[in-house]
């Protein structure tokens, strides 16, 4: 015979069969996370995948630089400038320079063909763009054409830097000179969430584009980094951002080119014109697609994106930054990220592997000096930040001994993960929040 409880125990075995499968992107490949689907709070996504975009990319360029935000067109600034230099990403990201490039160059020669044009390349604190990189990003026809000229920034090569002022924080705005010469300074760039100054682009690229190690550094410091401001969407109260904004000011910025793209890295989106004016436009498409409103739970999951952006740990702090915003106090992060390379940065590994209090180390930061900060300090920052709320516990093909040594936990599979997150909260039934792409989602908290 069977009874009320046999049948509540059947209904209660299969509804805990009932699993919602959630692809996460991991590597090159990907893996499905598995979650009881009474478990899942919910799914935060970005809306950029999905936007569809009504025209070919050249043509969204062409639209905005034929109708500039707040701005004479870009032919009509290049009249009577000889010396019009173009600020150009570097090879860490994916700005579409080979759609931007030749009609930023169509339109200055409109006003001034006889304009000598320099490609700089906002480097920032990455090594040095290589000539094939050059090729790949813009093209063989641009890259060859001799009346364009292509200097790749330095920012620790200090001859090349020249003093243009003092930063609203105090510290000195040191820009490559290049920069500084130009008859007529111009950039191009893209919009996306940023993990400390709000969002990408603007004025970006004089600061940390073009400017000297020693001015980027005592923009990063911890004061700064530890503002509640300084983070994924926020940039009107942010103090990185204030700074960035008045470097580029100083740098006499007269013209963006600005573009949003999708996931296939397409553009879907494009603004230009005034410095100010039409990247806030631009960040306002970017939060109006990226925007997601936390759902708080005790279990948050979240990635960097797959390859290349998951290769090492240090890029996953991003990712776990978005977790960090939608995680319960005390809760627990899982990253799933490859990190096939590894920690990918070692002063951040040594800090954190030297076995010191977390506390300890985040005090530290908070006591140096704006001028005293050191190479990736504020990326270490960041990670001690997450890891003094949450417990971290990744997900990740890099060796057990370094993601322990980093003071967070190892697990080879989600479903081993999510065990272990069961276990360190002492339930198997908290709630579970994911996030399937964490550096293209800003998780606003809710009022």
């Amino acid at each position: 015979m069977v009874t009320d409880t046999d049948i509540e125990l059947i209904f209660y075995r299969r509804r805990q069969l009932i699993m919602a499968s959630i692809k996460l992107p991991f590597g090159k490949s990907g893996i499905t996370a598995e979650i009881p689907d009474d478990r899942l709070a919910g799914v935060l996504r970005s809306e950029a995948g999905s936007y569809k975009a009504e025209k070919g990319e050249s043509e969204i360029v062409q639209d905005a630089l034929d109708e500039p935000i707040d701005s004479p067109k870009l032919s009509e600034l290049a009249k009577g400038k000889n010396n019009i230099v173009m600020i150009c990403s570097d090879h860490t990201r994916p700005v579409p320079s080979k759609v931007i490039a030749p009609l930023a160059i169509k339109e200055i020669r409109k006003g001034n063909p006889d304009a000598e044009i320099t490609m700089l390349i906002a480097t920032g604190f990455h090594r040095p763009t290589t000539h094939e990189e050059l090729v790949n990003k813009f093209g063989e026809d641009i890259v060859n054409d001799k009346s364009i000229k292509f200097v790749v920034h330095l920012s620790g090569k200090e001859e090349d830097m020249v003093s243009i002022g003092t930063l609203p924080s105090g510290g000195e705005l040191l820009i490559n000179k290049v920069a500084a010469e130009a008859d007529l300074l111009i950039s191009e760039g893209f919009i996306e969430p940023h993990f400390f100054a709000g969002f990408s682009g603007g004025r970006k690229s004089v600061l940390p584009g073009v400017s000297s190690r020693k001015t980027v550094m005592y923009n990063h410091n911890a004061e700064f980094i530890d503002s509640p401001y300084a983070r994924t969407g926020s940039y009107k109260k942010n103090p990185i951002h204030k700074d960035m904004l008045w470097a580029a000011k100083q740098a006499k910025l007269k013209f963006i080119i600005n573009v949003v793209l999708d996931a296939d890295k397409k553009v879907i989106k494009a603004f230009a014109g005034n410095l100010e004016t039409a990247h806030e436009q631009g960040c306002a498409f970017v939060d109006k697609l990226a925007g997601v409103d936390a759902i708080p739970s005790p279990i948050a999951v979240s990635t960097n994106g797959g390859y290349p952006l998951d290769q090492n740990v240090y890029q996953s702090v991003k990712g776990m930054t978005a977790a960090e915003a939608t995680c319960e106090p005390g809760g627990v992060i899982i990253m799933v990220s490859s990190c096939a390379d590894g920690h990918g940065g070692q002063d951040m590994y040594n800090c954190f592997a030297s076995g010191r209090d977390k506390e300890d180390i985040m005090d530290e930061f908070l006591a140096t000096p704006k001028d005293r900060t050191v190479p990736d300090q504020w990326e270490s920052q960041i990670f001690c930040r997450i890891l003094l709320k949450y417990h971290v516990i990744m997900v990740t093909e890099a060796p057990r001994e370094m993601v322990e040594n980093m003071q967070m936990s190892y697990a080879s599979s989600f479903d081993q993960a999510l065990k272990m997150a069961d276990a360190y909260l002492g339930k198997d039934d908290a709630k579970i929040t994911v996030i399937p792409d964490g550096v293209s989602v800003i998780v606003r908290a809710k009022d």
